[in-house]
């Protein structure tokens, strides 16, 4: 598998589309657009019939929607956040829909081509806002990472990146921006590598990051939101089907899917990746999908 190959490589593919069980008549939602992966498959499954929702937040997502369907009709695409149901709904022209993927993951794109400091191994500014335009909080990594107390810094890290050395990364970082601001990945990863030496593959900043980046969208608060609102958003005998990558969305979302009444989760344990994607995809090994129907 080539470079670029791997960077369409959506995660379980075949087993969340699977999972919603499209029909030809059905309008189904895609929440993360991304490289439009999972949006091709269910494209197809819809015959030409149904209709198909492409939601995503990042602006440069539309440009790859209109290479893939430009001459789709039953596919559009919602600029918007995919916790916003309502607008998407209306933007669609549609009170419900049937089937609801929401895939969890950072695009590939943007962290491959990164602009927005989401990575470590790019040299860019620190923002981690998933839109050009900024996030719905109001802050961005910088201000955190810049503005913040020690102390909420510290809760940032461990509470989001369940990080062990929370404490000691914030000192650092404290230490840091005391001498010159904290402007870009780089020189935040330099920062934290240095207070936490590395051991094993694992890059000491990796929770940090995914921490900074959690905190910037509020991203646990927004699943709340989105399965709430697309929950209500379904028909009868309607499903959702989401995809975590790491251990706090998936509790978040096992817990709620109990919560749920008048529904039976498809999943009683989430599907994993199998060994052969596994073999050719290593960012889905810490993927899980859970469906839940709606009675």
């Amino acid at each position: 598998m080539t470079h670029k190959e791997a960077i369409h490589t959506p995660v379980l593919l075949h087993e969340s589309v699977d999972s919603l069980n499209v029909t030809a008549n059905d309008t189904v939602v895609d929440g993360t657009f991304g490289g439009g992966g999972h949006s091709t498959v269910i494209a197809e499954a819809l015959k030409g019939t149904g209709k198909l929702i492409c939601v995503d937040l990042d602006e440069a997502a539309e440009v790859r929607f209109q290479e893939k369907f430009k001459d789709a009709a039953n596919v559009m695409f919602v600029h918007s956040n995919f916790k916003d149901a309502a607008f998407i709904l209306e933007s669609a022209g549609v009170s419900t829909v049937d089937k609801v993927l929401l895939d969890l993951g950072t695009s590939v794109f943007q962290l491959l081509a990164d602009t927005r400091g989401f990575s470590f191994n790019s040299d860019t500014p620190l923002t981690m806002t998933f839109s050009e335009k900024g996030s719905h909080t109001g802050f961005n990594a910088y201000d955190i990472v810049n503005s913040w107390g020690e102390e909420s810094i510290a809760d940032i890290i461990y509470g989001y990146g369940e990080d062990r050395s929370s404490r000691r990364i914030a000192r650092a970082i404290m230490a840091a921006r005391a001498i010159k601001p904290i402007k870009t990945s780089v020189q935040l990863a330099a920062v934290i590598e240095e207070a936490v030496p590395r051991r094993g593959r694992t890059h000491p900043a990796t929770k940090t990051f995914q921490a900074l980046r959690i905190a910037v969208n509020d991203e646990l608060q927004t699943l709340k939101t989105a399965m709430e609102a697309w929950y209500e958003a379904l028909s009868v005998n309607g499903r959702l089907s989401i995809i975590t990558f790491h251990s706090l969305e998936d509790r978040i979302v096992k817990q709620w899917m109990k919560e749920q009444d008048n529904a039976r989760i498809l999943t009683k344990r989430p599907i994993a990746p199998s060994y052969e994607e596994l073999q050719t995809n290593p960012r889905s090994r810490s993927a899980k999908l859970r469906t839940i129907e709606k009675l």
